[in-house]
């Protein structure tokens, strides 16, 4: 797709059509860098975004309930 720059403040910018917002999973912040000679638009990555997708809280073991019990649950004598 061909477009133009267009003038904005003192800066220049790009249209770009709801249909390529949609297919590149744009929001509303975007990451810009340059590599060589080409601007690349990229979609913001939200750190740990889905690590908890789909968590079952009731599928988890008690990991520490395996662990042996202190006998020595007195006082730290230092």
């Amino acid at each position: 797709m061909r477009t133009h720059l267009r003038k904005v403040g003192n800066s220049r910018g790009v249209i770009i059509p709801s249909a390529l917002l949609e297919a590149c999973g744009l929001g509303e912040e975007v990451d810009l860098r340059v590599e060589g000679k080409t601007l690349v638009i990229e979609a913001l990555k939200v750190p740990r975004s889905g690590w908890f997708d789909g968590y079952q809280a009731e599928a988890d073991s008690d990991v520490l309930a395996s662990l042996p019990v202190d006998e020595d649950s007195g006082e730290w004598e230092w």
